[in-house]
């Protein structure tokens, strides 16, 4: 067995535990924010790129206000808008500004619907004139202000409208939006929760035109939920969720031409069962982009529709013989020529194309992942992106020429850094942690990456946990199954290499997903550091199919989820405890949702092996599971029953030896409560003993008021008495 010490974080964390004492977490504390670092309060980089804007609220008038400030001092250069001069509105809880700063969008009474998508009430603020106007009584979805900041287009009922603000004229774009049946610019349930975006519709640059997408869901089988509730009856969620192999909606294109007052259709090609993931209009205001992916989702056409003569062309293809990831990333240049991101060379890199498709340079390259782009400045020709390419545990922040040339690493420090550039990129925020900083907050010149000033910190809680015996990840890497996988332990204050240990494993395990990296503790971590001051090492290693280690790393377990990462936590596990310093006869795992996919398999795959797992919002079938995510890994259930079953935990709960404890909340709209309710149903009919808990009308999250204390509560105790 080879595990190879990573020393980030270690010897920057001696100075630190010098100082350490000997107080114990407790989990009121952790689920109580104790720990909690302080953030820092996203801002609106203004046009001029010198300044910014960011919301404030007075705790005594509740009034809000939009501050601006200079980047440079970070002194205030004035009040944009105050609430406390406005008649008809008391405190909003965003803003957005039509281009040109002279309209201001705020949103008030805000309510969630799924995990993105919301409604509220909108008003439009006039800077020139210091007056606003509610859009509507009613609460909108979506609102978008046209780029010339005279309109504003939104959703009401599911059918989309546009107010005038010049002429007081309100046009209602379509009229057969109905619940559970017709969507008209909203994605469904699934787009938003798998492609990662609500709003489907855009207007164009001259502000004349409206593309949308319209979901036609009558087809789709619905979901109901029973939400309990304090009234005498509970009442019933109802819903379209297309699970895998199941119908999804049928989409269509339009265009409204409001100078013309007129509605079209686009036929996009020969195009069966697909998906429009995205849809965005070019620099020119004639000219759509629409991105077409089918249903496996390995094939994607990037097309261009002449919004006049309403044809269509592909400009662009992607395949890949397992999947093809959609971003935001795609950037249309003056010349309409466009940025785009891909992983065809085996990594996801940023390239730059000619209007027509071709390929005009790739302008970044090497055995490394583009993490995020950031966007583009004319002026200098100059790409800003975040990437992996010092560790793949880190982040770091880069800017490059359009032709690939004059790379420079900005970021200094190692750790994960993020960066919030200024409007011009002048500027940029970073956004900087690793295992021993908590998050830090400078603003740094975006030519070279100095810092221009510190921000904020979060020295305090240092301070606060040096009374902590804290426990520091030790970073490292396995060899299992042919692969170097990176890994995090943590490890008793007093530990004695002589001595056993109980050894607790946690993972997620998904697709594309990072557990392992270099950054400051989340809640959890402290939870694990408790875990470690009463005896237990507490390891995590991201195994095959994890992210940003390459297309070929990921993509490998393609049409067979859970087996090839099950495999690696089993080795993992095995090597583990032939270490003469862990107890080979107690070792546990857990995850959530994908993770509990996954401790579920391990513990009824490998009982001699493990001891104990805790399965939290699991999925136990993904033929429960929804169309986009399930089918992008294992196609459909029809075409890969095999790929579906051999590795669903309800098949495989006769090998149950251990000690399991399965957790779930009854109103998840996204891993339906029915996995459990399945899966608890087999381990009945196998007469096998298990504990389990349902948490009354939590989602996936499973959280609010005391929710959370007590589910970690229920987990410490069930891993001291079974572990």
């Amino acid at each position: 067995m080879k595990i190879t010490r990573l020393f980030i974080g270690i010897t920057l964390f001696v100075g630190f535990l010098t100082f350490a004492q000997d107080k114990a977490f407790t989990l009121e504390e952790i689920w109580g924010g104790a720990f909690r670092t302080e953030g820092y309060q996203s801002l609106h980089s203004m046009k001029n790129g010198t300044q910014y804007s960011v919301l404030e609220r007075d705790d005594l008038s509740k009034h809000t206000s939009i501050e601006v400030y200079d980047y440079a001092t970070g002194q205030r250069a004035n009040t944009l808008l105050s609430t406390s001069f406005l008649a008809d509105l008391t405190s909003f809880q965003g803003y957005t500004f039509s281009k040109d700063e002279k309209r201001i969008l705020l949103s008030s009474e805000v309510e969630r619907i799924f995990r993105r998508s919301t409604r509220g009430i909108y008003h439009i603020f006039d800077v020139p004139s210091q007056s606003s106007f509610k859009i509507s009584d009613k609460k909108i979805q979506s609102p978008l202000l046209s780029p010339d900041g005279n309109k504003v287009a939104y959703v009401l009922d599911n059918n989309i409208y546009v107010l005038n603000f010049v002429t007081g004229e309100e046009i209602q774009l379509t009229n057969d939006g109905k619940k559970n049946e017709i969507i008209n610019g909203i994605t469904d349930w699934v787009y938003e929760e798998e492609f990662g975006f609500v709003r489907a519709f855009d207007w164009s640059a001259d502000s004349n035109k409206i593309a949308f997408i319209r979901f036609d869901e009558k087809e789709v089988p619905e979901f109901s939920m029973d939400v309990y509730g304090t009234a005498l009856y509970q009442r019933q969620e109802v819903f379209k969720y297309p699970k895998a192999g199941e119908k999804n909606s049928k989409v269509s294109l339009f265009v409204a031409d409001l100078s013309e007052m007129a509605l079209d259709e686009i036929k996009l090609g020969d195009y069966k069962d697909f998906y429009i993931p995205r849809i965005k209009w070019t620099t020119n205001p004639g000219v759509l982009s629409v991105q077409v992916m089918n249903r496996h989702q390995n094939n994607l056409d990037l097309i261009f529709v002449d919004a006049k003569t309403k044809t269509s062309k592909v400009v662009l293809n992607e395949k890949d013989e397992a999947y093809i990831d959609i971003t935001d990333n795609l950037t249309f240049l003056d010349d309409n020529s466009f940025i785009w991101t891909s992983e065809k060379d085996g990594y996801n890199h940023i390239y730059h194309y000619k209007e027509t498709g071709e390929l005009i340079n790739q302008v970044t390259k090497g055995p490394w992942e583009v993490t995020s782009y950031y966007g583009y400045q004319p002026k200098n020709k100059t790409i800003f992106y975040q990437s992996v390419e010092n560790g793949n545990v880190n982040r770091d922040i880069y800017s490059i020429t359009l032709d690939g040339k004059d790379k420079k690493r900005l970021s200094k420090k190692e750790g994960t850094n993020y960066a919030e550039f200024s409007a011009d990129f002048t500027y940029y925020i970073n956004y900087f942690s690793n295992t021993t900083t908590p998050r830090e907050f400078t603003l740094n010149n975006a030519s070279d990456g100095e810092v221009v000033r510190e921000l904020k910190n979060n020295k305090g809680l240092l301070e606060k946990l040096a009374q902590y015996d804290v426990r520091p990840k030790e970073f490292s890497t396995i060899e299992i199954n042919g692969e170097t996988l990176n890994m995090w332990t943590i490890k008793p204050k007093d530990f004695d290499p002589k001595k056993k240990y109980p050894l607790f494993m946690y993972q997620y395990s998904g697709p594309g997903s990072q557990q392992v990296k270099n950054s400051w503790n989340s809640a959890n971590d402290y939870w694990y550091m408790m875990l470690a001051q009463q005896g237990y090492i507490v390891v995590c290693i991201d195994g095959r199919g994890t992210g940003f280690k390459g297309a070929k790393f990921k993509k490998v377990t393609q049409n067979d989820l859970g087996n090839l990462e099950v495999q690696d936590q089993i080795a993992a596990a095995k090597q583990l405890g032939a270490l003469e310093y862990i107890d080979e006869s107690r070792i546990g795992i857990w995850g959530w949702s994908y993770g509990g996919f996954m401790s579920s398999n391990c513990l009824f795959k490998a009982p001699d092996t493990f001891k104990m797992a805790i399965a939290v919002a699991p999925v136990t079938s993904w033929r429960f599971y929804d169309t986009i995510y399930t089918e992008r890994y294992l196609m459909t259930p029809q075409e890969n029953a095999k790929g579906y079953d051999d590795n669903s935990p309800i098949n495989f709960v006769n090998g149950l030896k251990g000690k399991f404890l399965l957790v779930h909340g009854s109103a998840d709209d996204n891993v339906h409560v029915q996995n459990t309710m399945r899966l608890v149903e087999a381990l009945v009919q196998a007469n096998k003993d298990f504990d389990w808990a349902l948490y009354p009308d939590k989602n996936h999250g499973i959280y609010g008021g005391n929710t959370r204390l007590h589910l970690y509560n229920k987990m410490t105790n069930f891993i001291k008495e079974n572990l």
